[in-house]
């Protein structure tokens, strides 16, 4: 089967003038239009859509058009947008103040909530976003093992920090930008990279760089090459090697917390981490983040201890607010993990039997809510593997699907997210899309 490569820049038949108009005017004042790069479009081409207001599983755009939502805010919208119980707390805590940069009892409600669902937190640090958690979860396995160097994994991205730009994924993989000016060499030099899945290679570097390390960071499942699985023990052998090495073990859950389980995929996949990383799900879309973990490690962050971080807004009441209720929502209500993971696998399922029709490889990945789509003739285990799949193929997809109103993530580097909110017709419709496509 042959596709028109002319999908990737003809006009969609959706009306997107306002879009458009405001893209334009956008690029002005703000550096390539968006505030973030992955929204310009510029991986798979085409406008940016301007998005309005969403409800449940539906996102619509200043022109009206209604989308099937598969970002969801990039994971946080775990029970759909303007899920209602949140809003009401928010309007209900807003009226208080916005910000008083002094503690509140809401702040310790959080942590306690927090802590009785992820048995090995015994503390727990509130930041805005996952950017902050991470880097701030790396300075501190810096200063309680006294060791300077860390190990990250191709393709997996921990935030914008200096440390984490080496060899990402997510945006940095969507743009094909391998060397960030301004990460100093002398950064580059402290950050250690292995393929996803390859603890040989983690423990090649760690035997050639005895007493150095201080950390290993991971995404335990990969959302920013895709989604991407663990193999069979891997995660296991890096918390061995931590455990013998005196390295902190980090586990970015800033995605998969809350989402994978209620105790995320540390309770997925049965991993005990030193510290563990915080975001998207626990602000129930509000711009937060968190890092926590074993008490021998955190009781070296000040004021406790001589590790320095610090923020005005962190544990921000509206944000606080938000994520209690969705995590207390989360925490008492386990048959939303089921739900997801049956609308999870029938997702799946369904394009499966799709594309297997057609004359096209494929890999889907997914595990409960997380799911990415690969046009592949291997599986994608790491980077190498994302990288090398026919991601215009993935692009095509991309506009045909966000033509016939359903908003994928705009790069083939990035998971898709499901919330409960999707209804079994819109996965029904959704499949019914990917199908005409191949026609």
């Amino acid at each position: 089967m042959t596709i028109d490569r002319s999908l990737l820049t003809q006009k969609t038949s959706m009306n997107i003038n306002k879009s458009k108009e405001l893209f334009e005017r956008a690029q002005t004042s703000i550096p390539g239009g968006v505030n973030s790069p992955v929204r310009a479009f510029k991986s798979v081409g085409g406008t940016p859509v301007f998005m309005q207001k969403a409800k449940g599983a539906y996102l619509y755009d200043v022109d009206g058009n209604r989308y099937i939502d598969y970002i969801n805010s990039w994971g946080p919208m775990i029970l759909g947008h303007a899920y209602e119980p949140v809003v009401k707390a928010i309007q209900e805590k807003v009226v208080d103040s916005t910000s008083f940069g002094a503690p509140t009892e809401l702040e310790i409600q959080m942590a306690e909530l927090i802590k009785s669902i992820v048995p090995n937190v015994d503390l727990i640090r509130m930041v805005s976003s996952g950017t902050e958690a991470c880097m701030s979860a790396i300075r501190l396995a810096r200063g309680y093992t006294g060791k300077n160097k860390i190990i990250k994994f191709e393709g997996c991205y921990h935030g914008h920090a200096d440390s984490f730009l080496v060899k990402a994924g997510s945006g940095v993989a969507t743009f094909n930008i391998q060397t960030v000016p301004g990460v100093t060499s002398g950064v580059s030099q402290d950050t250690f990279t292995a393929p996803y899945n390859n603890l040989e290679a983690v423990q090649k570097i760690v035997a050639e760089n005895k007493g150095t390390i201080a950390a290993i960071i991971i995404e335990p499942v990969a959302g920013n090459m895709g989604c991407i699985l663990p193999q069979e023990g891997f995660l296991e052998g890096l918390r061995q090697l931590c455990t013998a090495e005196n390295m902190v073990f980090i586990l970015d859950e800033v995605m998969t917390g809350f989402r994978l389980a209620v105790g995320g995929a540390q309770e997925r996949l049965k991993i005990d981490a030193d510290l563990v990383t915080y975001g998207k799900v626990i602000g129930a879309g509000m711009p937060v983040g968190a890092f926590g973990g074993k008490l021998e490690i955190m009781k070296h962050i000040s004021p406790l201890g001589n590790v320095y971080q610090a923020g005005t807004l962190s544990g921000n009441p509206v944000a606080m607010i938000a994520g209690y209720t969705l995590l207390n929502e989360l925490k008492n209500n386990p048959s939303i993990y089921i739900e997801l993971e049956k609308k999870g696998a029938y997702l799946k399922d369904g394009l499966e039997e799709v594309l297997k029709n057609t004359d096209k490889p494929f890999v889907i990945n997914q595990l409960g809510s997380m799911i990415s789509l690969h046009f592949s003739k291997q599986p994608v285990v790491d980077f190498e593997t994302a990288a090398a799949a026919d991601n215009l193929l993935f692009n095509q997809f991309f506009h045909y699907m966000l033509d016939n109103g359903i908003y994928l993530p705009p790069s083939a580097f990035e998971s898709w997210f499901i919330s409960n909110a999707l209804s079994y017709q819109d996965l029904d419709y959704t499949v019914h899309c990917a199908k005409k496509f191949f026609q």
